[in-house]
This record gives C-alpha cells, structure tokens and sequence, in this order.
C-alpha cells in the first residue's frame, strides 16, 4: 500500500529540518513541495526521485489546495512513497491536516513528521524569548491574513492581552496591525520583523509601534516575514536593538 509522508521542512535553514525527515526524503519516490521550502533539502531525495513543484499564487489559493490534495492522490496510485514537503510545520498555518484528511479518506496510509515552525524559531534566532520570568505568561501565533484576505479578528484580542504577539503572513496589513497595538498597548510598545528568518538573506529592523511603519518604507522589508510585538522583543540581540532604538529616538527629536 502507498503512503504519504506530510514532512515540515523548518523555517528555511536546511540544517534545520529533522533527521526524521531527511529520511522520509530518502525514502521518496516523488516529492511534492511548497515555495518556501529550501531547494537544498531536495539533495537528500535519490537521483530517480520525481520532483514536482506546487507552490501557491495569491487569489487563488483554494483552487490550489485543491489541486494539491487530488495530485497527492494520484502520485499515491503511482508511487509507493509520497512526501508533501511543506514549509515550516506543516500543521500551522499550512493546511496540512485537510491533505491529511483527503490522503485518508482515499485509503492512503498517513505519518506526520513536523518540522520546527518559523513562529518558534525565527525569534529564537534572534535571541527573542517568546515567554521571559516576569516579563510574559503566554505567546499567541496568529495569522495576519485570514482567507477572505483580511486581518484576522484574533489580531484584536491579541492586543488587550499581555503576552507576545507573533504574526504570520501579516505584512500587508501591517498599517492595521500598528493602528490595533497602538490603541491597545500604546506607541511605545516594542516591534521587531524579520524577513527570511534563518536563511543567509534574513533582514529584520527593530522598534516600536510608533517608528516600525517608517522603518519598514526605508528598509524595503517584505514577505515572507514574521512580525513578533512585546516587551520580550527588547531582550533580543540586545546591542542591535538599544542601538536601533537610540537612533530612532534621535530622529524623533530631530523631526520635533
């Protein structure tokens, strides 16, 4: 009988990804994968491994879900090993549970291997602790764009709570984001965004609700990228930040 393997491929560092999952791609006879992924992880499939590429494009992503769940169906009749390899874990944010459903419901053998979520480990890179003793008691993972393309409500509940905010695909509603934090905790609230969180191109700034919007026009940051919101976000990479912050805080007084 035929099997998928519904494989996290981690935050985009190919070296972090499970050694689980390195040999679920060893084991591979076609792999199915996502445009976040690292092409380097596709070195570890065997030469005779059949790639396929199913990257989504924006509006039109449920048209492609569905496309994905009936191509892991039919390589399942042709091959016995099918790896979907999903950027991150494929259970946060990355539907993996319905290609799980779907590959059940066809009478196809199912195993999970997760993958180290960006949400964890891009702040954690950047020596941001998402819970600190005395500084947070919880961290919420949010996405900042719900399927009808808008900010999601969670986004508001958030905000009246004390704990650290991490936002995924929240980019194009960062004017919102800024607009929900600063009526909630106020402009002085801490803001960090990385882009390409852990691969060699990352990029990040660090500031606070009131300077983020200019900081983000000036460096040009984009997607993907993660937005973490909270004090704990001071007590990472601390000298890059204090020094980020400082000139900030000078730009400030000169423009007043």
């Amino acid at each position: 009988m035929s099997k998928l393997l519904l494989i996290g491929a981690g935050p985009g560092d190919p070296e972090l990804i499970t050694l689980k999952a390195i040999r679920g791609l060893q084991e591979a006879d076609v792999v199915l994968y996502d445009a976040l992924v690292n092409k380097e992880l596709l070195k570890h499939c065997r030469p005779d491994c059949e790639l396929v590429y199913v990257g989504k494009k924006p509006g039109i992503h449920q048209y492609q879900q569905i496309y994905i769940n009936d191509m892991i169906v039919d390589n399942a009749k042709r091959y016995q090993t099918v790896v979907r390899l999903k950027g991150g874990d494929p259970f946060v944010f990355g539907r993996g549970h319905e290609e799980l459903e779907h590959a059940r419901a066809h009478g196809i053998d199912v195993e999970v291997i997760p993958g180290i979520s960006s949400a964890l480990s891009v702040p954690a890179l950047s020596e941001i602790p998402l819970t600190k003793r005395g500084v947070n008691e919880s961290f919420w993972v949010i996405t900042g764009t719900t399927s009808n393309l808008e900010l999601s409500r969670d986004v508001y509940l958030a905000a009246q709570s004390s704990a650290t905010i991490v936002i995924l695909m929240g980019m194009k509603q960062l004017p919102q984001i800024i607009d929900v934090f600063r009526n909630a905790r106020g402009s002085e609230e801490a803001i960090g965004i990385i882009q390409n969180g852990s691969r060699p191109d990352e990029r990040s700034v660090f500031g606070t609700i009131s300077t983020i919007g200019r900081q983000v026009a000036d460096s040009g940051i984009s997607s993907p990228a993660i937005i973490v919101i909270g004090e704990v976000v001071k007590l990472g990479r601390v000298k890059e930040m204090k020094l980020a912050l400082q000139q900030n805080n000078s730009l400030s007084l000169k423009c007043s």
